[in-house]
């Protein structure tokens, strides 16, 4: 089975309507894997597989199940890859939010995202704080999840900002994976050397 065929099995299986209500579909999948493959400190697979369907799913089978963990682990694989490569990662939505933000396919991806930088908050933050906070703010503003905060709310009303915020997800998703994962010596660019 190729790739493609293996994703849409995925795909179909994780959008289905008998999963936990607190299960990610695949898009939501996809945003948490990718901050999976960013996040400094790595999560055990079984671990994550848990998070991500909030409650055992019921599988048909045992290979079904092993086809389903063995999907996303190539996926997750497969978006380390291009976050290490030197091509922009492909996001499986449309980087708007359109007329209806909370139905939007973005704004699920960020919700699965954010949930992936839940697992491991610390880790995230432990180097640069700071920086690593503002390469977030795009993502945190389209996953709505912080609107009951004043300054997040201040953004979210500007739509014009936060489609301009949208349009930088991509290159903030390589600059956090460079961020989180170049070697000792070349960060050198990135951040003040201490001495």
């Amino acid at each position: 089975m190729s790739f493609a065929e293996q994703l849409s099995r995925l795909q179909a299986f994780l959008d289905a309507d008998d999963l936990h209500e607190e299960a990610l579909d695949y898009v939501a999948a996809h945003g948490y894997l990718t901050a999976l493959s960013i996040c400094p400190d790595p999560v055990p697979e079984q671990e994550w597989i848990d998070a991500l369907f909030a409650e055992p799913p019921h599988y048909r089978s045992d290979a079904e199940r092993e086809e389903i963990e063995a999907t996303l682990l190539q996926l997750k694989a497969h978006i380390a890859r291009q976050l290490a490569s030197d091509e922009d990662p492909e996001l499986p939505c449309e980087l708007d939010l359109g007329d209806s933000p909370d139905d939007s396919d973005l704004r699920g991806w960020c919700i699965g995202f954010m949930e992936g930088v839940f697992l491991r908050e610390e880790a995230w933050f432990e180097e640069s704080e700071e920086e690593v906070s503002e390469l977030l703010l795009p993502i945190m503003i389209a996953s709505g999840l912080f609107e009951d905060q004043p300054d997040f709310a201040e953004i979210a009303h500007d739509r014009k900002l936060v489609d301009e915020m949208i349009q930088q997800i991509p290159d903030l998703l390589t600059t956090l994976f460079l961020l989180c994962h170049a070697p000792e010596e070349k960060p050198a660019l990135l951040k003040p050397r201490h001495h």
